[in-house]
Formats: structure tokens, sequence, C-alpha cells
């Protein structure tokens, strides 16, 4: 895939400039012009090569962080200019510039630009440039400068190449998210030479301790071997002049070899300009074509796994490939660093590591490159001590890690959206685990990675999980006012616009998982008693949950804060963080991107379906988007909740999050976590992939405008290839790495298509691929009781009018209709209302059970002459057919009366009334109804004859039929006037009617 662009405004050269990042996980250079003239911010970064800076506060207290950590600006090596007939090249005049294009190539990593220069002399010439930093040598880049001659006369071509030392950090302003916050410069140059063609220097931070050498050196020729000279600088900012007459249609050619070495002061070999020069007698012995070809074989390796297509969406297949190819080019692949928010292609958030690595990033190489998110996860292993202290100042037991930081230390100046997000333990411990899952046994066997260096020992991660879990136990406690539950207090959650609260749903659920799997993984590094304790944390965690909504709250007093007024919030106030004081936004209820509904996608099965299409619901009007981390999570939570559409929008917001510049920083770097989101609301979402508890299940559903999407996941050793159109999908093992001898060593691996588990098992080649029909297939029918199987309306109607005679209220068939499909307890509360009648939830419980025992009195009244007309027949129907049957009534009585109606083994399952969480309106019933037969809610059709039932139904994403007996119901899919109209060819058209 190709990325290209042929605009160089000067919003599109700031633009430019991050989107056309070359980089290999180590070196990184911006997209800037190799000429410094008509640039934005020319910008060379080595991961982790950062300085510090005392952090200034107003007012300090204990446990602050200390210092600031910024990833430094080095010197340029890109440095470039050229001038022809003493006239200097530059962009800026664009009437002077023709046929202009930048493009990257994906497939062989090279950077390209091209263009006509028409110098103020009429001369013209056609400059062509490459770029590439080499995955293979990760010290080393090359850039290969090719100037033609196009003109009808000899010209007089100068090209100077430098190493510009006098590069700098963009200070900091009034977004905290930007600048650095030095006082002097940072990097102490101490050579400083020209040698030959060599460009040579050596520098110093100031106070981190980290050391760098720079080696820049030459090729240069001509197609007609004409003559060239050479002046040499007495710096590496004055550089070496290369001067040739060219001929028409002659070229010249420069390739310049880059390498930079780095590391401690302390480090054993000192001779940092040594390592520089060997590595870069290496790397330009290897030629420009050769180090092309090393390119373009490393990129195939990557691609073979992690290429994703889209057929009908080529737009967004490009978009996809793009970020994948900026994240390879971000992410260390050492075992030492990680991976900035901004990657290599911008200073914005000083360079920091965060949570997204874990939550965002690891899990797009877990399954495309495993050995990548090993070095990840080791780097987090090798900074273990930093947060062994900083648990220590945390008055805490164990390791916390820093919420942001580059050295292992916590360098958050803000704790309050910093320190306090302890759930970063939880996150990477869920990382980790995810990591381990997917390595499996057959990994062991076979390593993907088996010509790979091993990054993470047992020790380690047996060390992260004792540690994180010693944390987590000294932070909470047995709260005797919550009947012992164990509770966490004063963290903060993904969610920044929420602070310091207690019990944030996230931060427990996480806690809780990262408790069980340490008791799993801390092997001998932990006490058996101090596992038994950790067990018992994890049984008694305290998650708050609201009856009367049905949905988690946030936090322990999000659902008692005010909702925020987006009404009249106007569109320049966003983000929020930027136009009111945190204690504005914090008294609130308004989010920056999703909390719990963060936690429904990574601990999937912990939740219904149920609630998680009502905590969506819920919080989704609440959460503003301010965070780039926002719109793959709503993308993925969106499809899981059956809204496609929705889930398409934001899936475009993520996926062109930089191209289209939507946040308006691209300037300061790429957003990697929302391009790793764009991988993930693509698997996750449309795939419906989700790890949880081991365990590989798939639920395809993909947008109206795609055709076709395929992709492979490495999976305990196998390459599993998922198709997927809108009528089938495909899931097949297909390894050519292996030999077939390999290939069938490897176990089974065992996966679930929506509720259907199958085994894709390479010791039969038959059992390689497994096809499932995507298209809704009949498989069951829910009922609902009262209306539709039978009617009771009048012994409810009876026994309600008895409660209310006996206690003064007024009720009356009006007041009825308001009860059809409503839960007993819901009903009275209806009825209590309309007489504007206040009583305790003890009376009415009570008068409730009053009420049941009058109207199950009555049910002894009932037999088989009340099955309503043509039910009867169709449930002989379905079951000759071999279609499932479910009872989803509100009613707790409903085993009664299908008993007395002699109905008992006409249904599949019966909902339990008593274990669903809501009532009518709200989709649990039908749900709970879909689960027991074993059938997945989209080949189900729901039968209701009330108003609140069709909307469960819907809700549920279930197609309804609407017996229209009382009352019109017109947001049944199909209405019938009585249920002798209910037929088996009915309920199969109501299966296949669209939406909407």
């Amino acid at each position: 895939m190709k990325f290209t662009t042929t605009k160089f405004t000067p919003t599109d050269v700031i633009r430019n400039e991050t989107l056309f990042t070359t980089a290999n996980g180590n070196l990184g250079f911006r997209g800037d012009t190799e000429e410094k003239a008509y640039t934005y911010h020319k910008g060379t970064y080595i991961n982790g090569f950062y300085d510090t800076e005392p952090i200034q506060y107003g007012e300090i207290a204990y446990g602050y962080a200390k210092n600031h950590e910024t990833l430094l600006n080095l010197p340029d090596p890109k440095r470039i200019e050229l001038s022809v007939n003493n006239y200097s090249f530059s962009m800026k005049e664009a009437k002077a510039i023709q046929d202009f294009s930048l493009e990257i190539d994906t497939n062989t990593g090279i950077l390209t630009r091209k263009l006509d220069w028409i110098t103020p002399d009429k001369s013209t010439i056609q400059l062509t440039t490459h770029r590439l930093v080499s995955f293979s040598n990760p010290h080393s880049a090359v850039i290969e400068y090719l100037v033609k001659n196009t003109s009808k006369d000899i010209i007089h071509v100068d090209i100077t190449s430098s190493i510009d030392t006098t590069s700098h950090n963009i200070m900091s302003k009034e977004d905290p998210r930007v600048g650095a916050k030095f006082s002097n410069n940072p990097l102490i140059i101490d050579i400083d030479k020209v040698k030959d063609t060599e460009l040579q220097f050596t520098a110093q931070t100031r106070k981190s301790g980290l050391c760098l050498a720079g080696i820049a050196t030459h090729t240069i020729s001509c197609t007609d071997k004409s003559i060239i000279s050479k002046n040499a600088g007495e710096n590496c900012h004055d550089g070496i002049t290369f001067s040739i007459e060219l001929k028409p249609s002659k070229s010249i050619s420069l390739i310049k070899y880059i390498t930079y070495v780095h590391g401690k002061s302390d480090s054993q070999n000192l001779d940092f300009l040594q390592q520089a020069k060997s590595k870069n007698s290496a790397f330009k012995n290897l030629g420009i074509e050769q180090i092309k070809q090393d390119q373009k074989k490393y990129l195939s390796s990557f691609w073979d796994t992690a290429r994703l297509t889209i057929e009908g969406d080529t737009e967004s297949e490009q978009a996809l490939s793009f970020n994948l190819f900026q994240l390879l080019q971000s992410v260390s692949k050492n075992g030492t660093q990680s991976i900035g928010a901004k990657g290599l292609s911008g200073e914005g958030y000083e360079g920091h590591f965060f949570w997204d690595t874990e939550a965002y990033v690891c899990p797009v190489f877990t399954y495309t490159d495993p050995h990548i998110a090993e070095s990840l996860l080791a780097y987090r292993a090798r900074i273990l001590p930093q947060a062994q202290e900083q648990a220590k100042i945390m008055n805490l037991k164990g390791a916390l890690y820093p919420w942001r930081t580059i050295s292992g230390t916590e360098t958050s100046a803000y704790f309050p959206a910093g320190t306090a997000q302890y759930h970063i333990n939880a996150d990477i411990i869920f990382a980790l685990n995810r990591y381990l899952n997917q390595q499996s046994q057959n990994s062991e066997q076979i390593a993907l990675t088996k010509s790979k260096q091993k990054y993470l020992s047992q020790t380690q991660i047996e060390k992260m999980a004792a540690e994180t879990a010693r944390m987590w136990f000294s932070l909470g406690f047995f709260n005797e006012n919550k009947n012992g539950q164990f509770c966490i207090n004063n963290v903060t959650g993904p969610d920044e616009y929420t602070a310091i609260v207690n019990n944030n749903v996230f931060t427990n659920l996480m806690a809780r998982e990262n408790l069980y799997i340490s008791c799993r993984l801390a092997g001998k590094q932990a006490t058996e008693i101090e596992k038994k304790l950790w067990e018992k944390a994890a049984d008694n965690m305290f998650i708050p949950f609201d009856k009367k909504l049905g949905i988690y709250p946030q936090d322990d007093s999000f659902l008692d804060k005010e909702p925020w007024d987006f009404a009249h919030t106007p569109s320049e106030n966003y983000p929020l963080l930027l136009h009111y004081h945190p204690l504005v936004i914090y008294r609130h209820r308004v989010l920056k991107q999703p909390d719990l509904v963060l936690a429904q996608f990574l601990l999937s099965s912990c939740f219904t379906r149920a609630e998680k299409i009502r905590n969506f619901n819920f919080y989704e009007q609440y959460t503003t988007g301010d965070s780039s981390l926002s719109y793959c999570i709503q993308c993925i939570m969106s499809c899981e909740t059956g809204n496609i559409q929705k889930a398409f929008d934001y899936f475009n917001e993520t996926v062109r999050m930089d191209i289209d510049d939507i946040k308006g920083n691209v300037k300061d770097g790429i957003h990697t976590a929302s391009m790793a989101g764009s991988w993930m609301s693509v698997v996750y979402g449309f795939a419906g992939f989700r790890d949880y508890n081991s365990e590989w299940l798939f639920n395809p559903q993909l947008p109206k405008k795609w055709k076709k999407i395929t992709f492979k996941l490495q999976l305990e050793g196998h390459i599993l290839q998922v198709t997927i159109t809108h009528d089938k999908a495909i899931y097949e093992l297909c390894d050519k790495k292996f030999s077939d001898a390999e290939f069938q060593n490897l176990k089974p691996l065992v996966l679930k298509h929506r509720n259907e588990p199958f085994v894709l098992d390479p010791s039969f080649s038959n059992k390689t691929c497994k096809e499932f029909n995507l298209r809704p297939q009949l498989r069951a029918v829910l009922f609902d009781l009262d209306g539709v199987i039978t009617d009771t309306t009048e012994l409810h109607y009876d026994a309600w009018q008895k409660i209310a005679q006996k206690n003064n209220l007024h009720f009356d068939h009006d007041m009825n209709k308001q009860l059809l499909g409503v839960s007993r307890e819901e009903s009275l509360k209806i009825i209590l209302r309309e007489n504007n009648v206040v009583w305790s939830t003890e009376k009415i419980k009570t008068v409730c059970y009053e009420k049941n025992e009058i109207y199950k009195e009555s049910l002894t009244t009932l037999s088989p002459d009340n099955i309503l007309p043509g039910i009867a027949d169709l449930l002989n129907d379905l079951a000759h057919a071999g279609i499932k049957t479910g009872l989803a009534s509100a009613s707790k009585n409903a085993p009664q009366v299908l008993a007395q109606l002699h109905l008992e083994n006409k249904f599949t399952a019966v909902a339990d009334a008593g274990k669903v969480q809501m009532p009518k309106p709200e989709p649990d019933i039908f749900l709970e109804a879909a689960d027991k037969t074993n059938t997945w809610y989209t080949d189900c059709v729901a039968i209701e004859d009330a108003e609140a039932g069709i909307k469960a139904i819907k809700k549920a994403g279930i197609k309804a039929v609407g017996v229209c007996s009382s009352s019109p119901l017109n947001n049944a899919d199909v209405r019938v006037k009585s249920t002798s109209e209910l037929t088996l060819e009915l309920l199969k058209q109501a299966l296949q009617e669209k939406d909407g």
C-alpha cells in the first residue's frame, strides 16, 4: 500500500511531517524535508533517549513526582541543502514547484519525494529523494538524493550534507499535553567534526546520564562520471558540500548512510563513536540495493500475518494498513523500551509510555507478531525495581507501575489524573496474561519466534504477578460498612474527567482480575498464605450496582453528580480539559473516554448482553470523546450491542484519526493507541473476536458497505485465517511457516463461533477449515405468556382489584392496560403513582406477595381450553421442524400456568424471571430465554402482545412479532390481529424483515 499526497501548503506541511515519519522502533525521523526552509519542526528521535528537568510546583507535597522526562529531539542527520546556479532550493515558492508528490510505501518502507523545480533563472531540475530507516539495522538509516538536470544548458549544482546539531525540542505553552520544560539545552555536544566525507559527533544529556554518537557517511556519483568537488566544513553543522557542473539530462546521486548509537554513560563500553563507526561501515557495505531488499523482506514477513483486507472499502483498508505500518515503525523491539503515545513522530506527551501500550497496542502485536508483544512486556519487567520504589513512596507493598514514564520513574505532575490511576498495574498483568494464553503449549513446542531472542523469563513473569497483587492487597481493605467486601478508595479510572473516587468499577474489576491471575502466575514468588488472601480479596471485591437503573455506576458517587450541560457547551470548548477547571469537570457526570464500557469489552463474559446494552446506552450520552482512545471502544461495544451503523461511524473516527487530523493535533505526532484501536475495531468489533479467559470467540457482523474482510491471528502456535462476508464466516488454519511434520504436531485449536464451539485440527486435513452461515436462520421462537399462550388478563385484573379495594386505591381497566408485560412490583408502583400514594419498600413487597397469592389461587381454574387459538398447532409445527421454543414471561408463576395448560413439555426452556435484573421493556427476559434454548439471539423470533414486551425484544436485537389484540404495537417487525394467524412460515418471514 502506498500513502501519497501532492499537497504542500503550510497546513499540509505540518500534517505531512508527522504522517510521513520513517522509523524502526529505535530510530525515528519525522517526515520533514531534507532542506530546513519551509519546515514546521524537524525531528529526529531515539526511543527512550531522554533528559530530565525538575518539576516546578507552586506547592509541593510528599510523594509528588520530582522530574519531567522528555524525549529529546536529537541532531538532525537528514539535513541536505541544494542550490542550482547559486539559487537555494526551497519549497516555499509554490509556483516554482511542479509535479510534487510525497509517498510512503508500506511494503518497502521507503519514503519518496518527487518534484520539478524551476529556478529563478528558469533552469529546471528533477529532484527525487528516498528515505529508509532500517528495520534490520535498528541504529541506521539511509537517504538517497537524486538531482537530474532537465534544462537545456549545463547547471552548477551544490549539495551540502550536514548534521544539524542545533536541533531542539518544542517548548511547553498552554496545552499541558505538548512541549518540553527544559531550562537549559538538555543535550551537550562533545565531538563535532568532519573527516573526509564523514560527519561525526558525540553528545551527552545534561542530567539523565545518556550518551549518543552519530555518524553520516556518503557515496556520490554522476551518470556521466563528471568531476565532483568536495568542500568540507569545520563541523557537522557546516557539513560537506559536493559540487558539479551537471550536463543536460544527466543526474547526480548522493547516498547518505546514517548511524546513531546510544547508551548509558556508565556502560562498560563507553566508546560509542567507535561503535557507530563500526555499525555504519557494515551498513554502508551492504549497499543501497541490499538495504532496500532487506527492508522489503522484513515488511513482507510482517504483512504475511498482519495484513487486513476489506473488500468494498479501499479507503478504510489503506488507512488500516497505514496505521499498522506506523505502529510497527513506532514500537521498540529489543525488550528495553516501549511505544510512546506519539510513537517516534513527534513530541506530544513528551514521548512518554502510558497504559495505552498494554490496553491498546499489545493486543495488536500479541496476535500479529507476538515477539513484539513480548518485548513490550519485557520493558515492564525491566522497570519493576522502579515500580517497587514507587509503591514504597505511596505507602504500599509490592510494585506500583508509573502512570507516565520513560525511565520507569513516575513523571506525572498531576496526580489526580496520573498517579491515582492504579489500574495500570492490572492493565499490564491483563496484557501479560493475554500474551501467555496466546502462546500456549504449542508455541513452546514450535515457537514462531524460535529464531528470536526470548525477552521474558519465568522468574520475571512470577515477580510481576506477585508484586502487582501485593500492591492491590495493600491498597484496598475489607470494608465493614460494605458487608466486609473488599473496597479500593481514592482512585481514578480510565476516564480522566472523573478523578479520586471510591470503588471505580473498572479499577475494582481489573484489580480482581489481577489478583486471580497472580494466584496462578506468581509461582514461588508468593507464599500460599498470600495467594489465599489475594483470592479472598478477589472473591469479595465490591462492585457497585444500581438496581433501579440496572447499570453499574462508574463509581460510588457517579450517579450523585449533576449531568454535564452538553446542550449549552459550544463545540470550540472541546476538549473540556482546555476550557474548564478540573474541579468543574470533576463535579459533573461527564466522561473523557469509556470507563465501565471498556471493562465490558475486556471482561466480556463478566456481563450479560442485557447489561452491556444498558450500560453502553447509559454512558454513551455522557462520553465526550475528548480522548482519542474513545472511538475504538465505542465502536467495539456498538457492535456487541447490535448497532452496526453506529459502530461504523465510530470506526471511521478512529481509523482516520490522524490521516484526517480529526483532533486537530496531528502536528504533535500520531495517536498510536487510536491506530491500534482501528485494528481492534475490525477484529474485536466487526469480527466480534473475544479472548477473555483463554477462550477464542467470534461474533461477526459486517457494515453494509463492506463485502468481505480477511485477516490472520496467531493463536496457540497456529496461524488462523478469518474470512467474513455478509453470508458466511470461514475459519481456516493456514500456516506456511511450519513443515508438514510440525504442522501436524500442533494441538487442535478450540474456537467458538457465536455460541457454537468447534475444533480445527491440523492432524486431519478435513478439519483445518470450518464455515458458518451468517444469514439468520429460525432456530428458536420465544413466547410471552399472557396474551400469547393464554389470556390471564382478567385473573390479574381481579387480583389487583381486590388489592385496590382492600387498600382504598382506585383501579380500573384503563389503568390495567399500563400493566401489560410489566413485573408485579413495577405494576404496583404504577398503581400507586396513579393514586399519588407512596408506600415503603417493605409494604410494596408485602402487598405484591398478597396479590400473587390471590392470582395463584385463581390459576387453578385454567385448563387446555384456555390456550389461545392457533398456539397448540404452532407449537406442534415448531417441534416437528426441530425449532426450539422458549418462554419469556415476567411472571414467576409461568411454570404453574404451563402445567395447568398441559404445555410444560412443549417448551425447550423457560426463562427464570427471578434471575433477570430488569423487567420489560428491558431486554433481559428475552435474552435469558434465548440463552436457555442455547440459540444465538439473531436466530430467534419473539412473540408479544404488549408494547413493553415489543420494546424489550427490539432492544435485545431480536425480530418481534406483535399480537395486536389490544394495542397497535407499531414497533413490531410483523403484526397479526390474533394468535390464530401465527404460523411457522410467518415466523420465518419475520426473521428476514429488515430493521427500520
